[in-house]
């Protein structure tokens, strides 16, 4: 590859803003797409199979639709990561987008919870994929150090917009369900049954994850490949990948040590974050709107509410991502910028979920109509202090591993630690909340008094892993 004069900046190019446009496309409905999770797989259960929360038979169901899919994201995005080596960066980005897309749009229309969790599977691999050839080939996209360093953060920044739109698309789609056209299934897929609840938001919900294959498809032909994949493949001189090599001697450190940690960075999220749904009923200003409200009214105001927190935790995690991305070009050490965000987590994520399992919520800030209560200002903490570390591994997986073993490296650490491992906890908390002897007088109690557990375990393990995450080596994304 050329590189500019000394002293000057390689120009961001027309095609460079092509790509960092499409990546934060990615971005933005890879996180959409899994974070809709938390809204429509409850009232998903009690649509498609009459589940009631608190139960066991629901706590099954809700584990199940957060790990089986995590389980199949883990194994077949290792794959992925594993193809982005030998088949290059944009073929396989392109590929992943489409599936995650249509297998969300596809899966609004599931009869059954059955149907519902394999199409929830093959979005989640597709989530899997995408993370990993984008991160690989926005990284290999710039010469400049700084220039990569800003263009990973902030287009990473974008994943937490998708989890606010997400949670915008949820309550609009709740507040206006019965005006939209019914979901019916057509009559050559008879066989699959047939769709009762033809006006869920939740449905809605899950269809509107096609969007990002609308400009990919318009955008596709105009996609180059990365330079530094392309130009040793070209040359010939790019090696085969090999999984076994994440732990030769000089990388099996990096590989045990970015896997656990990324599995703490999702448990904090999946664990505690998303069961904000099945919290946010105990509040006293929720409870007061539900009080003698026959019960579909009063389930339809708790997931309007759980939107509206799931907005202000994305607002949370946004800020979070854009502090990050100001901060990896100005904190040199790695484990140094890691801390800023994860020290305080330690000490909050865990308080915040006991407080919201303990406390009566109380106003904060009233200005006209504008209000803040301590359990927004809560959320939003915990959004920041977590959403931040996903972006954190977008800027450093690059540099830990040689260009042959890049895809595959990031996707071991990112889908079998992050997605495989991490999102269990969405599982344990479901589990654990159910357990006799949980402390709480509601079942909302129970799951904000477990999340704060999980809260606490996962991310004292990730403060003590950082001891041992190895420092860069070098800011050359050419080298072997």
């Amino acid at each position: 590859m050329s590189s500019a004069p000394v002293g000057s900046k390689p120009p961001f190019t027309a095609v460079k803003w092509l790509i960092c446009i499409i990546t934060s496309i990615g971005f933005a409905f890879d996180i959409y797409t899994l974070l809709m999770a938390q809204y429509v797989i409850p009232p998903a259960l009690q649509g498609l199979g009459g589940l009631k929360p608190g139960t066991r038979d629901f706590a099954f169901w809700a584990g199940m639709m957060f790990y089986v899919p995590a389980i199949a994201g883990g194994i077949f995005g290792l794959l992925g990561g594993y193809l982005t080596d030998i088949l290059g960066r944009r073929r396989i980005l392109t590929w992943s987008i489409l599936l995650y897309a249509f297998s969300a749009f596809a899966s609004g229309y599931s009869t059954s919870l059955t149907m519902l969790l394999i199409l929830r599977s093959t979005t989640f691999i597709g989530v899997c994929v995408e993370f990993v050839a984008a991160v690989a080939w926005l990284a290999e996209l710039f010469d400049d150090h700084a220039q990569r360093e800003r263009a990973l953060g902030y287009t990473q920044a974008f994943s937490s917009f998708g989890g606010f739109l997400v949670a915008a698309v949820f309550v609009y789609c709740n507040a206006h369900a019965e005006k939209f056209p019914a979901i019916r299934l057509p009559g050559f897929l008879s066989s699959l049954g047939t769709i009762g609840d033809a006006h869920a938001a939740w449905r809605y919900t899950l269809i509107s994850g096609l969007i990002p294959a609308i400009p990919l498809i318009i955008i596709r032909p105009f996609l180059p490949e990365s330079p530094v994949w392309a130009a040793k493949k070209s040359a010939g001189t790019l090696k085969r990948p090999s999984i076994a090599e994440l732990f030769a001697p000089q990388f099996r450190k990096t590989t045990f040590v970015t896997t656990i940690m990324f599995a703490c960075s999702y448990g904090a999220a999946f664990g505690a974050i998303q069961q904000m749904p099945q919290i946010v009923g105990r509040f006293n200003e929720v409870a007061a709107k539900t009080k003698d409200k026959p019960k579909p009214e009063a389930a339809k105001i708790v997931r309007a509410a759980a939107g509206e927190y799931g907005e202000v935790q994305e607002v949370g995690g946004l800020v979070g991502r854009f502090l990050l991305a100001l901060l990896a070009v100005r904190i040199a050490s790695r484990r140094a910028l890691l801390r800023v965000f994860q020290l305080p987590g330690l000490i909050l994520m865990p308080a915040i979920f006991w407080a919201f399992a303990t406390q009566q919520n109380a106003t904060l800030l009233h200005v006209g109509s504008f209000e803040l209560t301590w359990m927004e200002l809560g959320i939003f903490v915990c959004g920041l202090c977590t959403v931040a570390q996903f972006s954190f591994w977008g800027n450093y997986l690059p540099y830990v591993y040689p260009a042959h073993l890049r895809g595959t490296g990031e996707s071991f650490a990112a889908n079998i630690g992050g997605r495989l491992l991490g999102t269990s906890f969405a599982a344990v908390t479901s589990f654990i909340a159910v357990a006799p002897g949980v402390p709480g007088d509601s079942a909302s109690a129970k799951v904000a008094y477990t999340a704060a557990r999980v809260a606490l375990f996962v991310y004292l393990v990730g403060s003590i892993a950082c001891f041992w995450l190895p420092e860069p080596k070098t800011t050359d994304l050419m080298s072997e």
